[in-house]
């Protein structure tokens, strides 16, 4: 049996490709039967997210079968679109480098944001699906269940998910270096787009004392702060409540500042020089670049967390080096299970003819001591009896192999009984 993964990603093929060629949750199931009644598929899972649509599934080793081309013309069938238009966009991996994709998937190196820890979630959703879609048999579940285990010993064991790589996590983090106990903390965010959302989530995560959502939609903020457990306001508000702040993240689309000189400079003087961070991540800025000049107000621009992000990637890309070594043993490893199932027949019947050797052997013995004859003749009869059956059929082989001059033969037979090991010991 081969392993295979097929499909598009974020770097191989646009949006508009991508969106088209994506599965809706409640179709996958559907999607995979209707995959493995495609000829020589065994397995299958599909994982479909904003950034890739990916095929990964386990074949029958024939070598006849262009793969390639089934599940190309399958996927493009499927989503009722042009084959021609799919194909440039398209990439398949087989064995090793299906195994290492996977891997390298789950684990976020292959993500738009590298180490994002979103893509595992994901990726245990499809196997889910797939195992009640009845459609993961014992090599896709063995490769599944091993490539949780890596993902996760990537996480703990690099730095990958450790470093701010976007505005919102960079504010976070900040905030985190800035206040020993952010618990103990209040803070401010000015807006309720996208990125003072996500602001907040990672606060809430990072377990913030008290939120205050600011924003021109009262209705909005009101949204945004039932969510993460928060207190809404108008902006017209925010300089009655600005002095309650620790930290004031402020993301608006406002042309004008939206905090000036005079109301930071009333916020420290009633919080009796408590330190304020300011984190303005607007563009035009929404707080006053003055602002900086007051004493006890600490100041930080969209710029400024570039920086912290750039360093961010920097040490993601540092682990994402790591984060490959790791997946680069448990390929080898996973890859050295699935070649052993070839060997599983040839160990069965091997394991077969000698037990049915030893049960010939045996009845004979039976048969002695229910006559009377000596016991110790009869076990020592047994054993010369087991061993010279047992090593006959090797015995003959190996004799032939030296009078035909096969000596790759016994070179194989020496290393499969481990005769080397025998040998060094009796020297």
């Amino acid at each position: 049996m081969s392993l295979l993964a097929f499909g598009v990603n974020h770097k191989t093929a646009p949006v508009e490709i991508r969106e088209k060629v994506a599965f809706a949750p409640e179709s996958v199931s559907g999607a995979l039967r209707e995959l493995l009644a495609r000829d020589g598929l065994r397995e299958a899972a599909i994982l479909s997210t904003c950034n890739r649509t990916e095929l990964y599934c386990g074949t029958a080793d024939d070598g006849v079968m262009d793969y390639r081309e089934v599940l190309l013309q399958w996927f493009c069938s499927y989503h009722d679109i042009d084959s021609r238009r799919v194909e440039p966009y398209t990439y398949l991996y087989p064995d090793r480098s299906a195994v290492r994709q996977i891997m390298r998937v789950a684990s976020g190196l292959d993500s738009l944001v590298l180490g994002e820890p979103q893509i595992l979630g994901q990726m245990k959703a499809a196997y889910a699906t797939a195992h009640q879609a009845g459609t993961i048999g014992s090599q896709l579940n063995r490769l599944f269940q091993h490539t949780f285990s890596v993902a996760k010993r990537v996480r703990t064991d690099t730095a990958i998910g450790a470093s701010p790589v976007s505005v919102a996590f960079a504010a976070v983090s900040l905030a985190r270096q800035f206040f020993s106990e952010l618990n103990k903390h209040t803070a401010l965010l000015i807006g309720a787009g996208e990125t003072t959302e996500l602001v907040a989530r990672h606060l809430r995560e990072n377990g913030i004392g008290r939120i205050i959502i600011a924003n021109r939609t009262l209705e909005k903020a009101h949204l945004l702060a039932t969510e993460v457990n928060g207190y809404a306001i108008g902006l017209p508000e925010i300089k009655g409540h600005l002095a309650e702040a620790d930290l004031v993240v402020s993301s608006t689309a406002s042309q004008d500042p939206v905090i000036d000189r005079e109301d930071a400079r009333q916020a420290v003087k009633i919080r009796k020089r408590r330190p304020i961070l300011m984190i303005d991540i607007a563009v035009p800025r929404d707080i006053a670049s003055d602002v900086s000049e007051l004493d006890d107000v600490y100041l930080y621009t969209v710029d400024d967390l570039q920086d912290i992000i750039q360093e961010g990637l920097r040490s993601r890309q540092e682990a994402a080096k790591q984060a490959d070594e790791i997946i680069d043993t448990h390929v080898s490893h996973f890859m050295g299970w699935l070649q052993s199932l070839s060997a599983v027949d040839t160990i069965r019947g091997y394991r077969e003819e000698a037990a049915l050797i030893r049960d010939t052997v045996l009845e004979k013995a039976q048969r002695h001591l229910a006559a009377g004859c000596d016991p110790d003749q009869v076990l020592q009869e047994l054993a010369y009896g087991l061993t010279n059956k047992l090593i006959h059929t090797p015995t003959a082989q190996m004799s032939q192999a030296a009078y035909a001059g096969r000596n790759e033969l016994l070179e194989a037979a020496r290393e499969l009984f481990n005769l080397n090991k025998i040998n060094n010991t009796r020297s």
